[in-house]
């Protein structure tokens, strides 16, 4: 028999931490026709929770994440405010990653998936009718992972079969998934590759995945993290603060895989060679940057902004993990309603891979 209320953090509005509440009488959600009800084991902690809590993806905004992250902004325009530039609906249960057990299903879809040990695709495309270019954001344009239950379109929750941990599992979803589809955008192979935010979540899974596509990877990552970063793949690390064009040299490397943004998005078109690749998908240094227009047309560079995912992305990464040719680093486990110290922690930026919360047992 399930409970009829679970534990939850809700999003109440944009803001700071004190936005985000713990409660224990939020109403079990029900499986509609197509979805299934899963029992959340772990939840991965992400930057795009704390961007969307924050309003930060709002055109109002052009500091970097770190500035509002904890305390957030005062002037945030609500309407363009999240990944789809819609304006999103409160109170709100985030958490883009789950990892969990499918514990009851909607009219359509077979009993016989209760059971499984799923991961929910965290860009969904069942919503928005498989339009490309277009997908919602789990825990962003529906609720999310951080409870004891959530919902998910029968489609996009993968059984997955392997020895793994919940909590290494919740660490995949969207650092892999992000990473994964960079890969995938700019056709990645044996060639050079650097990496910026190379020790967080999406940085290392992305060293991870190009390594497994054959590249020389070039992480760029905090001095203190460099031997962490290497062990998990990284041919070279080169420190953030270092000037890129002075360490590498200009036309170096063949793809640029980049997390960070900010000032040194104009050092990174140059350190490509002619008819590079530039694919972006974060910009937590900041949103705004000054490049060079003649840099991308007297290069022929190509620029990939990297968002929508194409199926076969997640479809890999279940692939990826059964035969178990990557694996998450997952630094630290909090449970649920420690969120706030959680996020404080990510924040910091002290840790390596990923931070992941666990929900109470269901009583």
């Amino acid at each position: 028999m399930l409970p009829s209320t679970m534990a939850a953090v809700l999003l109440t509005g944009h803001g700071g931490l004190e936005r985000l509440e713990y409660r224990t009488d939020v109403r079990v959600p029900h499986p509609k026709r197509g979805e299934v009800l899963v029992q959340v084991a772990a939840a991965g902690i992400n930057n795009t929770d704390v961007n969307t809590r924050i309003g930060w993806y709002s055109k109002a905004i052009t500091a970097d994440t770190g500035q509002g992250g904890a305390a957030g902004f005062e002037a945030v325009d609500d309407v363009d405010a999240t990944w789809s530039g819609a304006a999103l609906e409160f109170p709100r249960i985030q958490g883009a990653d789950v990892c969990g057990r499918v514990v009851d299903v909607g009219e359509g879809v077979s009993r016989d998936r209760v059971g499984e040990r799923v991961l929910v695709r965290n860009m969904l495309r069942t919503p928005v009718g498989y339009r490309p270019f277009e997908c919602w954001t789990f825990g962003s344009e529906c609720d999310g992972g951080f409870a004891q239950f959530a919902v998910a379109p029968s489609q996009e929750a993968h059984a997955v079969r392997c020895d793994w941990s919940d909590e290494e599992l919740a660490a995949v979803p969207c650092a892999y998934s992000t990473a994964e589809n960079m890969m995938h955008r700019a056709a990645v192979g044996a060639e050079r590759v650097l990496v910026t935010g190379a020790s967080g979540g999406v940085g290392l899974a992305a060293v991870q995945l190009a390594k497994r596509r054959g590249a020389t990877v070039i992480a760029v990552c905090s001095a203190e993290k460099a031997g962490d970063v290497a062990a998990q793949g990284a041919d070279r690390t080169v420190d953030r603060g270092a000037d890129l064009i002075s360490s590498l040299g200009e036309g170096s490397v063949d793809v640029v895989i980049d997390l960070v943004g900010g000032p040194q998005s104009s050092q990174l078109l140059d350190l490509l060679r002619r008819g590079g690749r530039y694919a972006i998908s974060g910009a937590i240094a900041g949103p705004v940057a000054e490049i060079d227009l003649r840099t991308l047309y007297l290069k022929d560079l190509s620029v990939l902004g990297c968002t929508f995912q194409e199926d076969e992305v997640f479809e890999n990464l279940i692939e990826y993990i059964e035969r178990d040719e990557v694996r998450p680093v997952v630094s630290r486990t909090y449970p649920l309603e420690e969120i706030g110290r959680a996020q404080e922690d990510f924040l910091r930026k002290k840790h390596l891979g990923k931070l992941v919360l666990i929900p109470p047992p269901a009583s």
